[in-house]
């Protein structure tokens, strides 16, 4: 009787059955086209190109750094320091303040500007603004105010707050805006606090977090970059960081507990940018304030937090920098320290001392620029997560805003 035996699968590394396993041509032809199916196969499965580090790689060092620098302007209109600040330094945003805003039709104008302006840039620029309603606005004086953080607060009504927040969002947007330095997150526990007051919903961790992540949802529905602020909590202090440094005690465990929780609140429901706060937390780090601290923003924001997004400094030309640091210094000390964009609201040189300051401390080896490429990298993704365009704006219908803020006022009166 004559037996059969059958294998049932062949290894890819095993020549294929040719009725003549002795012809080496044959083998050698075979092994080839194996490799080639297998090559076939392992492209295949190469991950996607990744265009962001393809546009970081053929970005000049100049560019880069300019992407690190949001800065502010004097005057209505684009004038030659801005020009070079966007042409020469590329800057990666502009932040604009109540000194320039004359009215609605000048406003959108000037935005309208300043996009143009990048128009020779890789990437688009941040529209800034510090909207958060209330006190804080910088919307042209025919435009209605939104109410206070802390009249929303008292409603304990979070739909209002969302309410809110997307008003904010849609109206910033229809004058150009892109990113809104809202909203504030700090709880306002100190009754002597000279500088949150009213901007805060309120003096619990409850209230702030909730009211506080619906006002950040709200923005960020309208496709505006909601900033929260003022990391890591702003409430428990007695001077006004425009004007000095304010000095918090508290150790790690009260501020994980009770300041921080709003924002992890928020952090854990995807907010994309933390602005960091001009204070020293002297049990926490008694050398530097949070804003160019490696423990505040690494190890607390970065690793405790988990944050993975954009970390922006307060403006580095408040009090609290210009009386007890050399703003440039301070500007390669914030880099270093995990930082990924420097804020220079006010002042053409400052906002050049701090572009030549960083350029200088990767030419000397102080910052690697593995890290500069770090933070670009990480602001292109945004830029291109919230698709931003330097397009410019035709119209702007400031009744329908009126009309949709006026609204909300009532309902927050009646709640």
């Amino acid at each position: 009787m004559t037996m059969v035996l059958s294998i049932g699968c062949t290894s890819i590394n095993t020549p294929r059955e040719t009725g003549n396993n002795d012809n080496p041509k044959q083998v050698e032809e075979d092994n080839k086209e194996e490799e080639k199916i297998t090559e076939s196969h392992n492209q295949e499965k190469e991950e996607p190109t990744d265009e962001i580090k393809l546009q970081l790689d053929e970005m000049t060092l100049d560019e880069k750094i300019g992407q690190l620098v949001l800065v502010g302007m004097d005057g209505y209109d684009v004038n030659d320091n801005v020009k070079e600040l966007i042409e020469s330094y590329h800057v990666g945003g502009i932040i604009l303040y109540r000194k320039n805003v004359k009215d609605s039709n000048q406003l959108l104008s000037l935005i309208n500007s300043l996009k143009s302006s990048n128009s020779s840039n890789k990437a688009p620029l941040f529209i800034s603004v510090d909207e958060e309603g209330g006190v804080v606005s910088r919307n042209p004086n025919e435009v209605k105010k939104l109410p206070t953080a802390r009249s929303i607060g008292k409603t304990e009504n979070s739909s209002l707050a969302f309410e809110a927040g997307r008003l904010l969002g849609q109206t910033v947007k229809k004058f150009g805006y892109n990113m809104n330095f809202a909203p504030v997150l700090d709880v306002d526990s100190n009754p002597l606090n000279p500088v949150i007051g009213n901007r805060s919903f309120g003096d619990t961790i409850e209230t702030v977090s909730t009211m506080g992540l619906e006002m950040f949802k709200g923005i960020k529905e309208e496709g505006v970059i909601p900033v929260i602020k003022h990391f890591p909590g702003h409430g428990d202090t007695s001077v006004d960081s425009h004007i000095g440094l304010p000095v918090v005690d508290h150790d790690l465990k009260r501020i994980m507990d009770f300041e921080i929780v709003p924002f992890k609140h928020a952090i854990d429901n995807g907010a994309d940018v933390v602005m960091v706060s001009h204070i020293l937390m002297s049990q926490i780090d008694p050398e530097y304030p949070a804003s160019m601290s490696s423990i505040v923003i690494n190890d607390i924001l970065r690793d405790k937090l988990k944050f993975e997004g954009v970390v922006i400094t307060d403006d580095m030309t408040m009090g609290a920098i210009e009386k007890n640091y050399n703003i440039g210094d301070a500007a390669v000390r914030s880099i270093k320290a995990g930082t990924d964009i420097i804020l220079v609201g006010h002042n053409y040189e400052k906002a050049v001392t701090v572009f030549n300051a960083i350029k200088t401390g990767v030419d000397t080896g102080i910052i690697s620029i593995d890290r500069i490429d770090e933070s670009v990298y990480k602001i292109l993704k945004l830029k291109e997560k919230y698709g931003l365009e330097d397009l410019v704006i035709e119209d702007l219908n400031v009744e329908e805003i009126n009309r949709d803020i006026g609204k909300l006022v009532e309902k927050v009166k009646q709640n």
